[in-house]
């Protein structure tokens, strides 16, 4: 790859497309000025200036070509995961040794003494930087830039160590899990790190770039992510404990309330095709939307032929996108109501077509894209995207054509993508799962509190939209101490950090199975199995359920369980 083409990934002049090819080089000949990243067999990163992509990129191209934003999961123990009590048996004092965990977010604050060794040495094997572009990438990526544990070491003898490795979290989303997960403990302070012995990858993801968040409305000062650093920097993670030889436990709390929520978009496919592999474990936090408002399930009235939605847009909303997926095989159409009372009649649903919208009385604009057979979901997508957006409450009336047009979901943008003074009149809680969190074969964690074993207020709930039973665990989520920036601690809730502290517990379970021998061919889905075989159930609730999954994280009780059998 050329200097030219590596700028590209990072310049916000050129456009991502992720294109699946499934090893056809030749559909890369349909796209003008363009260059090529082979991600996969499947999958490919083409890139475009940004003048190429207008309003009917998606009619053109469809949905899943843009790639989709990605944001932090966060509000941002021991005991209660009987991690404490299995580690008073000699043989079970498991705490991650010979264990890689992978953290992809925003970085990590490696001069922290809590990912330190007790020479000082450090405990990152490998950091990824996305943002900071030299020759010393990783092999075959071309962008950022990789620093070794030897380049850290040297930066931690150092009176100024970002001189050597100037790699920052500004955010502490990233520190956070890998505490969480695999920090040291540190007894004044109270804290201890899930799986202590274990080393740790690190990737920083770049920031998406301005036409990707002007293209969904999302603020330009909102942080997020995309979804094609998010694989690539997935691929690296376990391609670099492969040549390590060490089993990898790969926490992601990163979410999108974009697609269509039922496990088949290109990362969701990509996990969980990796989480069959032995020696990975790959844990996803399910997200803290549940009470948010976002989501919203509807049924074609029989009689009226249409079901009416409220949506409540706030003050000072300057943009969204809002996505109307409709159950396959039914063909829906809408008609739209101004808070104003401006009314624009029916609009009916043709083959992959957008239109714009505009009001007399209303500033708002909105271009409407129908796809009417997604390309990865199969079912029909209206993606409607809002500019300057009036106050009030707009109605919606989803029309159904024939009778097998009957049940659809619509979700607004994540939290921390749009106020949170727009929200749906009669919203729904279930299904609010972030996308990721809906792949079939990673284990998908949602939070509850220890104090009282009480659900955490904000959780995302289950099922997916196909109906696969999302979340799988409970973790702990609830007040959980945390490393900070300043190198001290603090509390944090919400599936984040429940998603950190079942990565550990993870690590935990790979030592035993992988590194001691006990299970060789270990992968997610049988530590899926064990966790749920193993999981502290409330003999009041049936199982599983969309708020708690299959019941509570009991490392004694996943231990207990295979007794028998070892």
């Amino acid at each position: 790859m050329t200097a030219q083409e590596r700028e590209r990934i990072v310049s916000n002049d050129y456009a991502d497309l992720l294109i699946a090819y499934s090893g056809d080089t030749s559909v890369f000949a349909n796209f003008k000025d363009a260059t090529v990243q082979i991600l996969n067999y499947y999958d490919a990163v083409v890139r475009v200036p940004v003048s190429q992509i207008t309003d009917n990129t998606i009619t053109k191209l469809g949905y899943s070509v843009m790639p989709s934003l990605y944001g932090m999961i966060s509000q941002a123990s021991l005991e209660a995961s009987g991690i404490t009590r299995i580690r008073s048996i000699p043989n079970f004092n498991l705490r991650g040794q010979g264990v890689l965990v992978g953290i992809i977010d925003s970085g990590i604050d490696y001069t922290n003494p809590i990912f330190q060794n007790a020479d000082k040495t450090t405990r990152i094997t490998m950091l990824w930087d996305q943002t900071i572009q030299s020759d010393n990438y990783p092999a075959g990526l071309f962008y950022g830039t990789e620093y070794t544990s030897e380049q850290i070491n040297q930066a931690l003898q150092s009176n100024d160590p970002f001189s050597i490795v100037p790699s920052k979290d500004e955010v502490g989303h990233g520190t956070m899990l890998a505490g969480i997960a695999a920090g040291n403990e540190v007894q004044a302070s109270g804290f201890s790190g899930v799986a202590p012995d274990s080393q740790l990858i690190v990737v920083k993801l770049k920031t998406a770039k301005t036409y990707l968040k002007d293209f969904f409305r999302v603020p330009q000062s909102v942080i997020c992510y995309q979804e094609n650093d998010i694989i690539v920097a997935a691929d690296y993670v376990m391609r670099t404990a492969f040549n390590l030889n060490k089993p990898i436990a790969l926490c992601i709390a990163l979410g999108t309330s974009q697609g269509a929520h039922d496990g088949r978009g290109t990362l969701s496919s990509l996990l969980s095709l990796r989480s069959q592999t032995s020696g990975v474990a790959i844990l996803i936090a399910g997200g803290n939307e549940g009470n948010a408002r976002r989501h919203y399930y509807g049924v074609i009235d029989a009689v009226t032929g249409y079901n009416t939605v409220e949506l409540d847009i706030g003050a000072n909303e300057s943009g969204f996108s809002m996505e109307i997926w409709g159950d396959s095989p039914g063909v829906f159409s809408l008609d739209i109501t101004t808070p104003s009372g401006e009314y624009v009649p029916r609009i009916e649903a043709r083959l992959d077509e957008s239109r714009e919208v505009t009001f007399i009385f209303e500033p708002t604009r909105i271009v409407i894209d129908f796809q009417m057979v997604e390309s990865q979901s199969g079912d029909q997508l209206i993606l409607l995207r809002f500019t300057n957006p009036s106050e009030g409450i707009w109605k919606f009336n989803i029309y159904g054509r024939g009778e097998l047009s009957k049940g659809f979901n619509i979700w607004l943008p994540m939290s921390g993508f749009i106020s949170d003074n727009t929200f749906f009149v009669h919203s729904n809680p279930n299904t609010t799962i972030l996308s990721i969190g809906n792949s079939a074969d990673p284990i998908t964690v949602t939070a509850y509190n220890v104090a009282d074993d009480s659900l955490y207020i904000n959780a995302s709930r289950g099922y997916s939209r196909n109906g696969t039973v999302k979340p799988e665990i409970a973790a702990p989520g609830v007040n959980i101490q945390s490393p900070t920036l300043d190198q001290g601690f603090t509390e944090v809730s919400g599936t984040s950090a429940s998603a950190a502290h079942t990565t550990g517990v993870a690590a935990m379970l790979l030592e035993w199975g992988i590194v001691k021998g006990n299970y060789p061919s270990m992968n997610t889905v049988d530590m899926k199995v064990f966790m749920i075989r193993g999981a502290r159930r409330d003999t009041n609730r049936k199982y599983p359920n969309p708020d708690w999954g299959y019941g509570i994280l009991d490392v004694y009780n996943i231990f207990n369980a295979l007794r028998g059998s070892t």
